[in-house]
């Protein structure tokens, strides 16, 4: 399965996440060490998605993260206090394009998907029921991922909380989509939301700084499991967590 990052804080350039660290999320492309579920390495995609102010921008790619040659420059000369970046290990039988790749964007919302959801598309049928036509006709790519991503966006954009959203939809997909793995991860630039269900997920919070990650990025004592069957909602300066 895939792995994927946030970080809310001081400016940081994205090589500081992508590449610089021990394990970092380039490293773990190739070699994670938590694919629970499936999955050996991380070659179908990858994207990073920064804040330049208030606009969320993009760089997404159908290759593997280690194989751009234009990224490694573009991450050293890039800050932002507000990153999220996922690689891809593609479910069998969805496509392997660069609009399938993390992290999605509807609004001012960066979206990343951990995981799968058992029997799509029919599964998702009664939840793609509640989007308007168009939103399904748009999709970014007929994989669940995106599927997920524009419902969560539909439900943020009718003023719907963002932690009730994303509990509400893994205990959904719980029902009718039983042995699914949904590790959910969004920010706005000013918050993240991060579900643990069936994936691993880490937390280190340092003053005014917070980082989310599927797996540590060093051997930092400051790192924190998330246990699974979790929410959680963290600022630069706050970390709570509770059950979902």
């Amino acid at each position: 399965m895939c792995r994927h990052l946030a970080y809310l804080g001081p400016p940081a350039r994205l090589a500081d996440l992508l590449f610089d660290p021990p394990h970092a999320l380039a490293h773990q492309a190739w070699a994670p060490r938590d694919m629970r579920g499936g999955g050996t390495i991380n070659a179908d995609g990858f994207g990073v998605g920064w804040f330049a102010g208030e606009t969320p921008i993009r760089y997404r790619s159908a290759m593997p993260i280690w194989s751009d040659a234009a990224l490694p420059a573009l991450a050293a000369a890039t800050t932002s206090g507000a990153i999220l970046a996922a690689v891809r290990s593609a479910t069998a039988g969805m496509p392997v394009v660069e609009t399938a790749a993390a992290p999605f964007l509807d609004g001012r919302w960066l979206i990343s998907h951990n995981g799968v959801v058992r029997g799509f598309p029919g599964s998702l049928a009664g939840l793609a029921a509640e989007l308007p036509v168009q939103e399904l006709l748009t999709l970014e790519a007929p994989t669940d991922s995106a599927a997920l991503s524009r419902y969560i966006g539909h439900h943020l954009r009718a003023g719907k909380p963002v932690d009730e959203v994303v509990a509400t939809l893994v205990a959904e997909i719980r029902t009718t989509a039983p042995g699914s793995r949904l590790n959910l991860l969004l920010t706005d630039g000013e918050q993240i939301i991060a579900s643990t269900a069936g994936h691993s997920l880490s937390v280190r919070a340092t003053a005014g700084a917070v980082l989310v990650a599927s797996e540590p990025l060093d051997d930092d004592p400051a790192w924190r499991p998330v246990p699974d069957n979790h929410l959680l909602i963290a600022t630069s300066t706050d970390v709570s967590l509770g059950e979902v």
